[in-house]
C-alpha cells in the first residue's frame, strides 16, 4: 500500500481511508470476537482486556506493517477456551469467527449511511464528478472507509486457515466432513501466498468484482 501511494496509484485520501479503516475495521473486528466469546460463557477474552475498542489491545505491530506494505495482515487474535462455551464447542467457534465479519459489514453500512446522509446535506450527489474539494474529499473519504470494511468483512470469510471463513465452515460441516476439511490447515499460508500472487486473476472475479458492485449500491453511486 505504501508502494501504491509512492508511484501515484493510491491517492492521500484513499490511503488515509486506509489508515483509519485498518485502526478501527480491526478494533472493531477483534472486540466483537472476544465479545461473542464471553457471551457465550467464556472469561478468558476478558482477563485478557480483550473487551474494549482501544485500538493498542487489538492491534500487532507486524500485521499492521504487513498491511501497509503488503495490503494483507491481521490483528492480534482472540484466545478463548471452547471448551468454556456453553453448547456445542464447534457451533459456538463458528458464532465467534462469524462475528468479526459480521461486524465490520455492519461498520461497513454506518459508514455508508454516514456518506449517503453527507452527499445529501452537501447537495453533492455527483461528487465523484467535482474537482477537488472539501467536500469531496469528506465524502471520498467516507466511501473508502465503507470499501475497506467490506475488504475486511468479506476477505476474512474465505474458508481457508487462518481466516474466519475456515473455522466458520469448520463448525457448520458435519463431524466427518469438518475432520477432512480440517486437514487443509496445515496448507493455510501456502494457499493464502498463492491467492495473493494470483492476484486479480483469482480475487479479482471471486471477490473484489462483488464486493465493488455491493460498495457501489451501499454508497447510492
Amino acid at each position: 500500500m505504501i508502494f501504491q501511494l509512492l508511484s501515484g496509484d493510491m491517492g492521500p485520501t484513499q490511503f488515509v481511508a486506509l489508515l483509519i479503516a485498518l485502526v478501527f475495521g480491526i478494533s472493531f473486528h477483534e472486540f466483537a470476537h472476544a465479545a461473542a466469546a464471553t457471551w457465550l460463557g467464556d472469561s478468558t477474552p476478558g482477563r485478557q482486556g480483550r473487551l474494549t475498542l482501544q485500538p493498542a489491545a487489538h492491534l500487532e505491530v507486524m500485521g499492521s506493517l504487513m498491511f501497509l506494505i503488503a495490503g494483507f495482515g491481521w490483528g492480534k487474535p482472540v484466545q478463548y477456551n471452547p471448551y468454556a462455551l456453553r453448547g456445542n464447542p464447534r457451533t459456538g467457534q463458528a458464532i465467534i469467527a462469524a462475528a468479526g465479519p459480521f461486524t465490520n459489514f455492519i461498520l461497513a453500512i454506518v459508514v455508508a449511511i454516514l456518506t449517503r446522509i453527507a452527499i445529501f446535506v452537501l447537495d453533492t450527489r455527483a461528487w465523484f464528478l467535482l474537482p477537488s474539494s472539501p467536500e469531496r474529499t469528506l465524502i471520498e473519504l467516507l466511501a473508502w472507509i465503507v470499501y475497506f470494511n467490506l475488504v475486511l468483512s468479506f476477505f476474512n470469510l474465505i474458508p481457508i486457515f487462518p481466516l474466519d471463513g475456515f473455522t466458520i465452515l469448520s463448525g457448520i460441516l458435519p463431524a466427518q466432513l469438518a475432520e477432512f476439511f480440517d486437514a487443509t490447515r496445515q496448507y493455510g499460508f501456502f494457499i493464502l501466498m498463492l491467492l495473493f500472487f494470483a492476484g486479480s486473476s483469482l480475487l479479482g472475479p471471486l471477490l473484489y468484482q462483488p464486493l465493488s458492485t455491493l460498495w457501489r449500491l451501499l454508497i447510492g453511486l
